[in-house]
């Protein structure tokens, strides 16, 4: 009988003719103290005059290196240079964060100062130097973006669902290339073209609510549209070849099927596309100017804007100017919020309208 062959034990530790197929490990303390030496060199270095973004580098560097120079010996030059690229990727995360993180402390810091009752229940109708509050501002902020949500929301939705259920040829090619051009117009065309196209009937002098609006919508539809297209895209076409075997007209098919099951997704990009477009300055200074009092009427005169307002105030202070700038900050301040809020208000309600998954 032919006797087997003892197989060969496999050394982890050297096998024969190889590197080692396992290494030990670095300490779990050994990048703390690593990254702790290298910020300490960096605080030297800001000591001594060096500048905080050349400081920001070394540390990097130095924390690389030493990390490396650690590592190799221990763990291999594949652990080590997983090491390298974790330090590189997120130092790149936190340099991209620092403006954010700049903004915001700033705006909280200046914005403070107003942020009362009176700057949310006044407005600026006859106030010179301090006191006074943007009421006005906020509220006509307000209403022209739920105007121009309101235009927006139906246009976007109706044509996401025809380019996505019923487009097919040049027309559907057209639109999709109309959109792509319209998600790239620079903000100020769009104030540009609703006050040219007001102009036409009304004179050049006009100033409406209405025309911010529709301004800001011509922002908003493509986005309403790329949103609403990607979530109809996502829902499987199983679910709407079941509707049609049971004989469902299309249109219901849509109404009854579709657009329920993508709704937390389309429910998220409006709100991301109002706080999109909230902010925007650009086309408000053309079409509604700028006003002191309450106007709740978009049909009829001027209206006052968060963005516009905060501008205003901005580079036209008063003597002194520091009650025109402690109200620009807070003004920008309370736009942060707002934006913040919508952005939760999208989180809250993508969990809310998701279709429930049986765990």
């Amino acid at each position: 009988m032919p006797t087997s062959t003892p197989e060969r034990e496999l050394d982890l530790e050297s096998p024969i003719g190889g590197p080692p197929l396992v290494h030990s490990t670095l300490p779990r303390w050994a990048p703390h103290i690593t990254l702790a030496t290298a910020i300490l060199a960096g605080f030297a270095l800001f000591g001594i005059g060096i500048s905080v973004g050349l400081s920001a580098i070394v540390v990097v560097l130095l924390y690389g290196v030493a990390i490396y120079s650690w590592s190799r010996p221990v763990e291999g030059a594949r652990k080590a240079k997983d090491r390298v690229v974790t330090a590189v990727v997120t130092s790149t995360f936190l340099l991209a964060l620092l403006p954010l993180v700049s903004v915001i402390i700033t705006v909280l810091t200046r914005g403070a100062a107003r942020f009362d009752i009176t700057f949310f229940t006044h407005s600026m109708q006859g106030v010179v130097g301090a006191g006074g509050g943007a009421y006005h501002a906020i509220v006509g902020t307000l209403i022209v973006t739920g105007l121009a949500a309101l235009i927006s929301v139906p246009i976007g939705m109706l044509t996401a669902i025809y380019l996505v259920e019923y487009g097919k040829g040049k027309l559907a090619r057209a639109i999709t290339f109309f959109v792509d051009v319209m998600t790239g117009i620079p903000s100020i065309v769009a104030g540009l073209f609703a006050f040219a196209l007001f102009a036409l009937f009304f004179g050049p002098g006009i100033r409406l609510g209405i025309m911010g609006a529709i301004a800001l919508s011509v922002l908003m539809i493509p986005v309403v549209v790329r949103s609403t297209e990607e979530m109809l895209k996502l829902v499987p076409n199983e679910l709407r070849e079941a509707a049609y075997a049971l004989a469902v007209p299309k249109w219901r098919m849509i109404v009854k099927v579709v657009l329920p099951t993508a709704l937390a997704g389309i429910a998220t990009g409006v709100t991301l596309a109002i706080a999109r477009i909230i902010g925007e300055t650009a086309p408000l200074l053309i079409t509604l100017g700028a006003t002191t009092g309450t106007n709740f009427n978009p049909f009829d005169g001027r209206m006052a804007t968060l963005p516009v307002f905060s501008y205003y105030e901005y580079v036209n202070p008063g003597i002194p100017p520091e009650p025109s700038l402690q109200r620009a900050w807070t003004a920008a301040l309370v736009l942060i919020i707002i934006v913040m809020v919508l952005n939760l208000v999208a989180r809250l309600i993508s969990r809310l309208f998701a279709p429930k998954t049986r765990s």
